[in-house]
């Protein structure tokens, strides 16, 4: 898998909503999934991912800060949530206007569909499964994340 090359940092900063995502412990049972990214004066990438857990029915998060591997016009960074473990991070689909991205992880046991909204187009959605599939990745699997209503931690009382 090839990383985007011509990447911009400064344009993927933001607020990203989880589409679509293979699923896997520390996402479990996460409804409203989004991740924000902040450019950082050192050169790093501020990591904010966040998700409502609807059995423990509270709101989850964690911050990691992201370096990338070869240089900021390359899309492939390490992501440290606890030091000293990192994890990969790698856009491998990007839309010219940074409205969806595809991300894989270390490998192919990671993948999250990212878009701007909650929503994005059926047919995108379609074309960047064909895609992950064409990659090899178990795209039968894919979760499709909830972003219905606003839950709070009263709705569950």
């Amino acid at each position: 898998m090839e990383p985007v090359s011509g990447f911009e940092p400064e344009r993927y900063t933001g607020k990203w909503y989880e589409i679509k995502r293979l699923d896997h412990r520390f996402e479990r049972g996460l409804s409203h999934v989004t991740a924000e990214y902040e450019a950082r004066d050192d050169g790093t990438i501020g990591v904010l991912n966040r998700g409502f857990d609807t059995g423990a029915c509270k709101w989850r998060s964690i911050e990691g800060t992201a370096r990338f591997r070869e240089g900021p016009d390359v899309a492939s960074l390490r992501v440290v949530f606890f030091w000293p473990l990192a994890g990969g991070y790698h856009v491998i689909a990007l839309d010219d206007n940074y409205e969806w991205a595809m991300v894989s992880g270390p490998n192919r046991n990671y993948l999250w569909i990212l878009a701007r909204t909650p929503e994005i187009e059926e047919s995108v959605l379609e074309t960047l499964v064909a895609k992950a599939a064409g990659l090899d990745f178990a795209v039968d699997e894919l979760v499709r994340v909830d972003h219905t209503g606003a839950p709070t931690e009263e709705d569950c009382r």
